[in-house]
């Protein structure tokens, strides 16, 4: 350990060009000294030789004067002060140290603030004591720098290392989520105020008609994403159960039932938590060897998995975490962890709809369709996926098997259950956005104007509902036009003039 060399001077890092030459410091430096099998943070961290310090969408500029020692434990003060906590780096940092280094290393500084999270840090990851007495003086330091990350609100006291556990999780389940000013700037805004300033403001009738239609409208495109065309039963049947969405507990029992709602057709598909590998990818088409896009948890690693993210999800509702982090973290996670066979991608986005129902950010009985969003987000939403999954790639080890799945060799649990979050938790919180102020208005504005076009065909025509859903349908296809095989066959009775004039009406109506 103490023949490390830590400060790297680089222009360009594991294909990462920086932005100008400097010296890698922090965990980028240490993952390079300790060749630790993880993917690389987001952000790395550089001393600058001009003396200024800035940010861009990968690197942290540094001055001089903020350049470590060239020390394992300078190193990891730095990172700690400026990057933040990275607990897979953690955990496989201590896992590479002997007992005996992280004693000693902890014991450098006994009092220091980053001692004692690196200690607290050790014996929570490895759940094992060092040889160390308990701190019995010193005021209790947070343990999540609550100006880089977002911490938990409520914290628990370790007296032994005097540190706040503020951590939003548990050790089988803690996501961490960096306070990015667009995060900041989110959350600032108050969406959910928003939203029901917008709501409180539609008259109860046309809002429960919205509802309706927004719940088939979301279960649609939640098949859409996965590349289904349901049947109408098979969309409203799941629409029924985002309907439910926040009302039920949610547990292991819940996630199962959510599974045999939304496959259909279950005969040549064991239900239930797999029992091999899983991954999302395609076959060759010569060899049928897997093509993995993602690697999901290992089977065996899945029941610790799950009851870790259904306990993290009870403990952020509990402690008032933010209702739009917290889906993220539990939604991407859910699905990063790919429990099942099939169906995974359309419980994880049940899973939005749940927290952000149950944490009180969209009110029960009006849905709130998220799905559309994404769906129509939809590139975003793969690049966000692969933001996480492909660099994972590099650090799974695989072989196919003889049906063609894959066998993952090395161990991989903690890939799933500490990862950075900050790139979902800004999609969502863009969804959210979108949702408020485009998706629902616009299906509001939509059923205004169609009162508005049912009221003239009424009043004009005396045509009975089922005809004017059917004329407006048939407007809303062809761009405000009736086509020649409606005007000669559904609605022959209409004159020339007739459908001209409904359609001028049409056009004035939709068309403002």
């Amino acid at each position: 350990m103490n023949n490390k060399h830590f400060s790297l001077n680089i222009s360009v890092f594991h294909g990462h060009k920086a932005p100008e030459e400097g010296i890698l410091v922090g965990y980028g430096a240490i993952i390079e000294a300790f060749n630790l099998a993880i993917p690389l943070p987001n952000q790395l961290a550089l001393i600058s030789q001009k003396k200024r310090q800035y940010t861009t969408e990968n690197w942290q500029v540094f001055t001089s004067r903020h350049k470590p020692e060239d020390t394992l434990y300078k190193q990891l003060v730095f990172a700690l002060k400026y990057e933040g906590i990275n607990l897979l780096f953690f955990k496989k940092l201590f896992e590479k140290l002997s007992e005996e280094d992280c004693k000693t290393l902890v014991q450098i500084e006994p009092q220091g603030q980053y001692s004692r999270k690196i200690w607290f840090l050790y014996e929570w990851l490895l759940e094992r004591k060092l040889a160390i007495p308990d701190l019995d003086k010193g005021n209790f330091v947070a343990l999540v720098d609550e100006k880089i990350q977002f911490e938990l609100p409520i914290s628990t006291n370790s007296s032994r290392h005097r540190i706040k556990n503020n951590l939003p999780g548990t050790i089988d389940f803690c996501p961490l989520i960096f306070k990015t000013q667009k995060l900041v700037n989110f959350i600032e805004e108050n969406l959910p105020n928003k939203k029901n300033n917008y709501l409180n403001a539609i008259r109860k009738e046309l809002l429960q008609r919205a509802s309706a239609f927004l719940l088939l409208k979301d279960s649609k495109a939640s098949f859409t994403i996965e590349g289904e065309t349901p049947t109408n039963n098979r969309a409203v049947r799941w629409g029924k159960a985002i309907g439910q969405a926040g009302t039920k507990s949610l547990d292991k029992e819940e996630l199962l039932r959510l599974q045999q709602i939304v496959i259909e057709n279950s005969r040549f598909l064991k239900m239930g938590f797999r029992e091999e590998g899983g991954f999302v990818g395609e076959h060759d088409r010569i060899t049928s060897e897997p093509l993995p896009e993602h690697i999901s948890a290992k089977s065996e690693d899945l029941e610790k998995l799950v009851n870790g993210l259904i306990t993290t999800y009870e403990k952020l509702e509990k402690s008032g975490f933010n209702a739009v982090l917290a889906a993220a973290e539990i939604a991407f996670g859910f699905v990063f962890i790919h429990p099942y066979v099939d169906g995974n991608g359309r419980i994880h986005r049940y899973l939005i709809h749940h927290i952000l129902s149950k944490m009180q950010f969209a009110q029960q009985g009006i849905i709130f369709p998220i799905s559309a969003s994404i769906l129509n987000h939809i590139d975003d939403y793969r690049i966000v996926l692969e933001s996480y999954s492909h660099p994972l790639l590099d650090f799974i080890e695989w072989k196919p098997t003889k049906n063609h799945n894959v066998e993952v060799l090395n161990e991989t649990i903690d890939f799933y259950r500490y990862f950075d979050a900050t790139r979902q938790a800004e999609f969502l919180f863009d969804c959210v956005n979108d949702t408020i102020e485009n998706v629902i208005p616009n299906e509001v504005d939509y059923l205004q104007k169609y009162d508005e076009m049912k009221s003239y065909l009424d009043d004009v025509f005396e045509m009975p509902d089922k005809e004017v859903a059917l004329l407006i349908r048939f407007l809303d296809q062809n761009n405000g036009k009736l086509s020649k095989r409606a005007i000669e066959k559904e609605f022959i009775e209409l004159t020339d003039i007739e459908v001209k004039e409904i359609e001028e009406h049409y056009q004035s109506y939709f068309n403002q």
